[in-house]
């Protein structure tokens, strides 16, 4: 992982956190015992799939740059996917309240992106590579 990389990844993650507890605690103030469990499964489903899919975004555009963009939007699309299919699993639960769990999950879901998209554009990020991975051709 290159540190461009992780500071985007830390960044998004520290923009998400507060407002990730903060709706958990208004979830739970609201909806009582079954909001805070709806919230506090939101931030883990956010935490997970937006974490592992940065971390695959990476991964996969680390030695190849040029594809970072389909990637990008290949990643963002599976992970909305992945997130569809939890919210209908369990659409009909008793174990937390959907209403908390959704708003919590929307609101941390949008500051994770937005935390992203901050670190995106004031990150300093070469666009020449200093050191040559490939020698010259002789």
């Amino acid at each position: 992982m290159q540190p461009n990389d992780a500071r985007i990844l830390r960044g998004a993650a520290i923009v998400a956190a507060p407002v990730g507890v903060v709706a958990t605690v208004v979830s739970a103030l609201v909806a009582g015992e079954k909001g805070l469990i709806g919230g506090l499964v939101a931030v883990a489903v956010v935490a997970v799939f937006f974490g592992l899919g940065s971390y695959a975004l990476m991964r996969i555009t680390e030695d190849k740059p040029q594809v970072a963009m389909a990637a990008g939007m290949l990643v963002y699309a599976v992970q909305i996917l992945m997130i569809g299919v939890f919210i209908v699993a369990f659409n009909n639960t008793t174990a937390f309240n959907a209403r908390a769990f959704g708003l919590t999950l929307l609101v941390t879901a949008l500051s994770w992106v937005g935390g992203q998209v901050k670190q995106s554009l004031t990150a300093r990020m070469l666009y020449v590579d200093p050191v040559p991975s490939v020698p010259p051709a002789e």
